[in-house]
């Protein structure tokens, strides 16, 4: 079959076709109207500079400079054409310096789940802006992957059984299912050993942790989920605070509220969970300062933050060897 030819945009060819080198030598020329200093300033020798200015005529089909003895001058179109150019090669630079600027500083832009910042993160932002003025967050919230090369997204924090294949993945922290409730309900109900002790708890309904999940090897389906379904998980937990039933949820979102008493831990054993959390990006995000930062910050947050009672040590958070001495990582 012939290949069918696909045109350049005419911008592109445009683009494509410009002296660029020969539009940076002739402002060097312009600016200092010796072509030996310009030589010198751009560390090559006077006959490439000489050669450069030739095609830039070419180009142009116009002289641009007027020879007079040993010193030079601007022809008219020579003084038409150099303030555009300088204008065109300030921004150019400009964007150039913003870009190296933007590595080490200024927005970095995140996706997380929006249980996991509302009950983790964002009680622990205000330590990462303490330490670190200058690293400003944009952070979005979804489920759905992330697609970097159609979007702004520096990374990712996602929960997954695997490393996602093709990009950069950390395992930041191991989760586990637990039950809550309010610690009046605790105290009325006391613990959950067993499938048997459920009986004595309403059960709050979710689609996001749904009982089938707390599957124990005595379990029976003589259980009563109680009141209003949810699809949220952060809205499950406010039930469950207010006394509403005995919720199912992950550790990493009621651990602060268990910790600050407004929710009972009710689950003598944790059941882990298949999927953990992972901070995912594009291979050449890593090395920026500014993502090197975030990541620093989020590995130590991880390790301070304990396993539930009963799951055993912390499990040793998963580094990654800088990209230069690894193969990326596959799915497995």
């Amino acid at each position: 079959m012939a290949r069918r030819h696909i045109p350049d945009s005419p911008a592109a060819s445009a683009f494509d076709r410009l002296p660029l080198n020969a539009l940076r030598v002739f402002e060097a020329v312009a600016t200092r109207m010796s072509f030996a200093e310009a030589a010198e300033s751009l560390h090559v020798t006077p006959a490439a500079v000489s050669m450069q200015v030739r095609t830039l005529e070419d180009y142009l089909r116009v002289p641009l400079f007027r020879r007079k003895g040993r010193s030079i001058e601007l022809t008219p179109e020579g003084t038409l054409l150099l303030p555009g150019v300088r204008r065109g090669l300030t921004d150019l630079q400009t964007a150039l310096h913003q870009l190296r600027q933007s590595r080490t500083a200024g927005t970095l832009n995140v996706s997380t789940l929006a249980s996991f910042l509302q009950k983790w993160l964002l009680p622990r932002l205000p330590q990462l802006h303490d330490k670190h003025a200058d690293l400003q967050l944009r952070i979005h919230t979804s489920r759905e992957k992330v697609d970097f090369g159609q979007s702004d997204f520096h990374g990712a924090i996602r929960m997954s059984p695997a490393p996602e294949a093709g990009l950069y993945n950390e395992k930041l922290l191991d989760e586990w299912f637990v039950l809550v409730s309010s610690p009046e309900l605790y105290k009325r109900h006391g613990p959950v050993r067993d499938s048997a002790d459920l009986k004595r708890y309403p059960l709050l309904r979710s689609s996001d942790e749904p009982w089938q999940l707390w599957n124990r090897p005595d379990a029976d389906r003589d259980w009563r989920e109680h009141g209003t379904a949810y699809d949220d998980s952060v809205a499950v937990l406010t039930a469950a605070e207010q006394g509403q039933g005995l919720a199912l949820t992950r550790w990493c979102l009621a651990a602060g509220d268990i910790r600050l008493g407004r929710l009972a831990l009710v689950s003598v054993t944790q059941l882990p969970c298949p999927r953990a959390y992972y901070f995912v990006c594009p291979e050449g995000y890593l090395p920026m300062p500014k993502m090197q930062t975030l990541l620093k910050w989020l590995r130590g947050m991880a390790r301070e933050f304990a396993n539930p009672p009963g799951a055993g040590a912390p499990a040793a958070t998963e580094h990654a060897p800088p990209p230069a001495n690894r193969a990326k990582r596959k799915a497995g």
